[in-house]
């Protein structure tokens, strides 16, 4: 099976319901292993690891 790993970064790192609800839609979609969340609320940022195949990786 062939896996791609995705690390978006998304301007939200203060608000924990929305990054809440950035990893619970990356995990809603089936084949994706969410592998780590990062979040600075400083540089209000957050970085969402995971891996996936290409297909569930896209939707994701």
């Amino acid at each position: 099976m062939r896996l791609v790993e995705c690390v978006p970064n998304f301007s939200e790192g203060k608000d924990q319901a929305k990054i809440a609800a950035l990893v619970g839609a990356a995990s809603a979609v089936p084949g994706v292993r969410v592998l780590d969340v990062e979040s600075d609320p400083d540089h209000n940022r957050c970085v969402l690891s995971y891996v996936a195949p290409p297909e569930a990786a896209v939707e994701a």
